[in-house]
């Protein structure tokens, strides 16, 4: 028995097909914004807040391991009702709110551990969506690029494992703009145009891989072109690359490389 932690964004959906396929026992515990696992009989709603009513299930169902997968939104934690173990452990939670949004999974994961259940990683049954050491693509960087590359891979062996900074973009050893809390999207639109950066997503050094590793998709690259950037450079095995297909075939189509590190 498999216990699913599932937000936001397309990749829960793939990691519970990807269950039901192997036929592997599981349950939901639902923590997307709008219920979109209601329709799934195995699915349950239960407030960030309940510890307990948390605890009890995954006890009742006998699990052991859990994961993390998709985007969970940051609570509202002055309307949240708690159960008595959800008064125990949400100062610990609040505390983390104030470093980041990894920080606060990050806590969830510790109290998990307190309770003797072991969080796993999100790709543990989907290791075909992280790519390994490679160019994936018909355009290479050059030499200066892999020189910028370098840069890149420095500043992120530096910084805090729970800081939320996850993307940079470089260019010519200089990185022109970092990553804030409202994601690599927004980071992106404040590059100048056709800038021919290279946007760099890594994790960070000590970061714990088993939840909130960086993910690329079809609308990264799509973003990549609209902004007038070269290439994108993930790290081996540990990424999260869906729709690998048509992604690198528009990179390809665009001259825009992707190298895994």
């Amino acid at each position: 028995m498999i216990g699913l932690f599932l937000g936001d964004t397309d990749f829960p959906e793939i990691v519970l097909n990807k269950i039901k396929k192997l036929k592997k026992e599981y349950f939901v515990i639902d923590f997307s914004k709008n219920n979109k696992f209601l329709k799934d009989k195995n699915s349950y709603r239960i407030s960030i807040g309940k510890f307990g009513q948390i605890i009890n299930l995954i006890k009742e169902k006998n699990c052991k391991k859990v994961l993390f997968a998709g985007k969970i939104a940051k609570p509202n934690f002055t309307s949240l009702r708690l159960d008595l173990k959800g008064i125990y452990y949400m100062p610990s939670v609040i505390r983390a709110s104030k470093v980041g949004d990894a920080a606060i999974i990050k806590s969830i994961i510790n109290i998990l551990a307190n309770e003797g259940i072991k969080v796993i990683s999100s790709i543990y049954f989907n290791p075909e969506l992280s790519l390994k050491k490679g160019n994936y693509t018909k355009t290479k960087p050059n030499k200066k690029d892999n020189s910028s590359i370098e840069k890149a891979k420095n500043y992120f062996n530096k910084i805090n494992s729970l800081d939320h900074i996850q993307a940079l973009v470089v260019k010519d050893e200089k990185i022109i703009a970092k990553e804030g809390r409202q994601g690599t999207k927004k980071m992106l639109s404040k590059v100048k145009k056709n800038s021919q950066g290279i946007l760099i997503k890594l994790p960070k050094n000590k970061q714990d891989l088993r939840m909130d590793l960086p993910t690329i998709g079809l609308q990264t690259l799509k973003d990549i072109k609209k902004y007038g950037l070269k290439g994108l450079v993930l790290k081996s095995k540990k990424n999260i690359f869906l729709d690998k297909k048509e992604v690198l075939n528009f990179a390809n189509k665009n001259k825009i490389f992707v190298k895994v590190i």
